[in-house]
């Protein structure tokens, strides 16, 4: 059974910011995690991994990675980043 996906208003606002390639990459992308999620074969495809306890990050497209949660009740999607953004962010220490 698959998982809701709640997606935080902001990366809905980095998303119309984007060349529309690369929204569709990442919405595609998006559409993929929900289906995958707990499929190695799938999830693999996506370049899912964890990075900390209850965070993980896939691929969007080339350059951006989406981070999420998985939540007991929902996957919620919190961050829209490069991959430079993420590795400050993990460097700061400010996610789980």
């Amino acid at each position: 059974m698959k998982k809701p996906t709640l997606i935080d208003p902001e990366v809905f606002q980095r998303l119309g910011q984007l060349p529309r390639s690369e929204r569709a990459d990442c919405m595609l992308a998006l559409h993929e995690l929900q289906d995958g999620l707990g499929q190695p074969h799938l999830h693999a495809g996506l370049g899912t991994r964890k990075l900390r306890a209850t965070t993980f990050e896939c691929r969007g497209n080339l350059k951006l990675r989406l981070l999420f949660e998985n939540r007991p009740e929902c996957l919620y999607v919190f961050a829209l980043l490069s991959h430079d953004e993420v590795r400050r962010l993990l460097r700061s220490g400010r996610i789980a």
